[in-house]
């Protein structure tokens, strides 16, 4: 069977994309686009062609399977088609359902027109794989939206609705039925007499541009893209479309597209889209393991995490009970609730009505018995095992048969809290972040006994309820705090021997991390951090070196954000260096009698990130994590690792496995055996080999 089907209805021909399951520009449908168009400009008896897709969606983008393959360079490449469409002396036109996005796009562009059902979405994400539309879709796009609105657009990789299409000018009508509508459009244009100027001769919104518009989006989408090179190069793109004649601006684009497709960046952002998809893939479980239903959800907890996390189902269109035995907290909790909503339909983000929803589908109570029959219960309550054991052996004898019983600890045992039920199969850890509404994170965590379809269920349900769910085994910290604690506190080792909180937060954000650790340590509250360290000083080996850096800045009443002081003094939202601070680091350099040196910014960065990749390659060999992605899609979802260095374990093996290892030996010898390499490494850095052959 081709790959697109061709037929004729009247005086309209109509090119049918049969390529499941979205329709990607692989080589056959390249080919069968080519013939089909060929095929209708050869017959007289067709005056216009349509373009559409079968099955769920119009052609959704290119094939990446293809991406570096011989069948990449199979001929008609997708510009062979633009051309053929773009000066076809018949009408053409796209014809969108489901998604048109990337090259599908592109292609759509370069038809007269184009007509879209009202469900369908338009968009241009390439940049989400360090690259640019490189099928003139920088070229095109302007010339229909106007600057801002394809600068905006294009560097977000956003996809949107068929209304907004047709408002911004993407799209030219609205159509009940995808094929009939774009059959019937094509006879109205043509009895109508109704001309079409080609996409990339429409100057009217380009001209006369003013260079300060482009100066003005490197400065705000700069701040966003925290390093990614791709945004940036696509507004360059943009401006040529504006400064320079149609084929020149196209050429442009299309050696800006090869310098990206040749760039470290791409490689990273093209291993994270493949590792996110990955992470659902859980090795050992059958594909005949059927997920259960869940159409109901309790939280246990009002605050600030249970509140987020009854948001994340409400927002899905999920009923959640949300329980607080404390009726004050529980109306406190529902105000955060009903306040973070408000702050969403201020900044337009969502409307009033998908507001009201939301709330509606949130019920408070002060009684366990109103969860009995829901489908999951999450546990969010305070962070010692001995409150969540209580917790589970009271829901093990109240929740029906086949509930799932699920706790959102960050640290604690998922076994141990298990064993306070008679059903440990049913018993998972489901960890979110905070704010649980905001982050993407869901780290699934399974005890040695959680059954195959307990697993398939959340994992399942993370995405349907917007989170990018990652497994993790029952191990202290799961994947993502295991690690946390190896970052933070080399930079609490790097203060000691002389590096400042400045040096450190510069350069973990020139990295591209969100903020520094130093930073992160503030917003987060040392007198946190210091009680999270007592409730796990038993699991720290004797002869362990922890810096005290944070227990004396703590001793000095310095907390953090939350007393105006900490690593740095605060003045309203102005974060200040403080002679203070560097006195007490000072102190502790002196007190334990280390030399102070100066370290290059180099230097900084090695030391931070390598014992991230050390722990992670400690947690594949003990089974925490089922693979290095795993980790990485953790860290760039739950940490703000940035998306386009790929991930810890993805830099690491690109800076040097044998550096890492050789590295953790020297952390070994200096702050203890903890720090050391494991087997897995060494193995690797000893046979120079990467994660692939672990």
């Amino acid at each position: 069977m081709s790959a697109v089907a061709y037929e004729v209805d009247g005086e309209v021909a109509v090119l049918t994309v049969n390529y499941p399951p979205v329709n990607a520009l692989s080589a056959a449908v390249r080919t069968g686009l080519g013939e089909g168009i060929e095929r209708a400009l050869a017959d007289d008896a067709v005056k216009a062609l349509v373009i559409l897709g079968g099955g769920k969606t119009f052609i959704a983008g290119a094939d990446i399977t293809e991406f570096g393959t011989d069948k990449s360079q199979v001929k008609p490449a997708l510009k062979d088609l633009q051309k053929m469409l773009e000066t076809s002396p018949k009408l053409t036109i796209a014809a969108i359902h489901g998604t048109a996005l990337g090259g599908g796009l592109e292609l759509a562009l370069t038809c007269h027109a184009r007509v879209a059902v009202a469900s369908a979405k338009v968009g241009l994400p390439e940049v989400n794989l360090g690259i640019l539309p490189g099928a003139g879709g920088t070229q095109r796009l302007p010339r229909l939206t106007g600057v801002d609105v394809a600068i905006d657009l294009i560097t977000s990789g956003k996809h949107i609705p068929a209304a907004k299409a047709r408002e911004l000018g993407v799209v030219d009508a609205i159509v009940d039925d995808v094929r009939s509508g774009a059959v019937a459009f094509a006879r109205e244009s043509l009895a109508s007499g109704k001309s079409f100027v080609a996409v990339i001769d429409r100057n009217e919104k380009i001209n006369g541009i003013e260079p300060s518009v482009f100066a003005e989006a490197r400065k705000t989408v700069g701040k966003k893209a925290r390093g990614k090179i791709a945004p940036m190069v696509i507004i360059d793109c943009i401006e040529a479309a504006c400064t320079l004649p149609a084929a020149e601006g196209l050429a442009f684009e299309a050696e800006k597209f090869q310098e990206l497709y040749a760039s470290d960046q791409r490689g990273a952002l093209m291993h994270y889209f493949f590792a996110e998809r990955q992470a659902r893939k859980i090795p050992g479980i059958s594909a005949d393991v059927q997920p259960r239903k869940i159409a109901s959800c309790a939280i246990i907890g009002a605050g600030t995490m249970g509140g987020g996390i009854a948001m994340c189902f409400a927002n899905a269109g999920i009923p959640v009970t949300l329980l607080d035995l404390n009726q004050e907290a529980l109306d406190r909790g529902i105000g955060v609730v009903r306040k973070n909503y408000g702050i969403s339909v201020s900044r337009g983000s969502m409307s009033q009505d998908k507001m009201d929803k939301a709330l509606s589908l949130i019920t408070p109570t002060t009684s366990y018995d109103d969860l009995a029959q829901c489908d999951i219960v999450i546990e969010a309550a305070l962070e010692r095992m001995d409150v969540k054991k209580e917790i589970f052996a009271r829901l093990d004898k109240l929740m029906k048969p086949g509930a799932i019983l699920a706790t959102n600890t960050s640290y604690l045992s998922i076994d141990e809290i298990a064993s306070a039920t008679s059903r440990p199969g049913d018993v998972v850890g489901c960890h979110f972040f905070s704010p649980a509404n905001v982050m993407k994170l869901l780290e699934n965590v399974r005890s040695a006994v959680t059954s195959p379809e307990t697993i398939v269920t959340v994992m399942e349900m993370g995405k349907a309820i917007g989170k990018v769910p990652v497994l993790a085994g029952s191990t202290e910290g799961f994947i993502g705090n295991r690690m946390l604690q190896y970052y933070t506190g080399e930079a609490e080792f790097l203060l000691e021997q002389g590096a400042t909180p400045e040096q450190i937060d510069r350069v973990a954000t020139k990295f591209g991390m969100a903020m520094g650790p130093m930073s992160m340590r503030d917003l987060a509250g040392m007198d946190m951090a210091v009680v999270s360290r007592k409730g796990r000083a038993a699991s720290i080996p004797a002869g362990e070196r922890v810096s005290p850096i944070v227990e004396r800045l703590v001793e000095a009443g310095r907390f953090g954000q939350k007393t105006n002081k900490g690593f740095y003094r605060y003045e309203g939202r102005e974060k200040l260096s403080d002679p203070e601070t560097m006195e007490i680091i000072e102190g502790v350099s002196k007190e334990f009698g280390i030399t102070r040196r100066e370290f290059t910014d180099e230097e900084v960065e090695a030391r931070l990130f390598a014992p991230l990749v050390n722990e992670g390659a400690k947690e594949i060999e003990d089974g925490t994590a089922i693979r290095a992605s795993d980790i990485d899609v953790a860290w760039v979802n739950g940490y703000g690792f940035p998306v386009h260095r790929g991930g810890p374990m993805y830099w690491g093996e690109k800076y040097g496995l044998d550096k890492i290892y050789q590295m953790a030996l020297d952390a070994e010898k200096r702050n203890g055996p903890r720090w050391g390499p494991g087997k897995l490494l060494e193995r690797l850095a000893k046979e120079g080999k990467g994660w692939k052959d672990a």
